[in-house]
């Protein structure tokens, strides 16, 4: 979903798509947590990254587009200068999907959290 990385200018969101990302997901590789806790309708969203310590998260956003809703976040911190996760809200399996770019590395990688119940 290129449209969360390039969200534009805010655009009010959905009551759905405001509460549908809201709790703890787990990266199903590894122990990394994002703990999304509020989505403003202009879907800023106030997000924690913890691997397993936190990390600074500079901005965080979920965007709807057509049917799909979409979660954008960036990192700042040492050793996560600029990392990005642009990921997809999957349904069916009530996950998050997408890609991890670290910055770091100039790498991607193909990834998943899982909602932690």
């Amino acid at each position: 979903m290129t449209a969360v990385a390039d969200a534009g200018p805010p655009q009010e969101l959905s009551d759905a798509a405001r509460q549908r990302l809201l709790g703890s997901w787990q990266r199903t590789d590894a122990e990394y947590l994002i703990n999304i806790r509020h989505v403003s309708a202009d879907g800023r969203a106030d997000a924690e990254y913890l691997n397993p310590r936190p990390i600074n998260v500079s901005r965080a956003n979920v965007v709807e587009a057509e049917d799909e809703t979409g979660f954008f976040m960036e990192l700042q911190d040492v050793g996560y200068p600029g990392s990005t996760y642009t990921l997809r809200y999957d349904g069916g399996g009530d996950t998050l999907a997408g890609i991890y770019f670290q910055a770091a590395t100039q790498q991607s990688y193909e990834v998943i959290f899982a909602r932690v119940r």
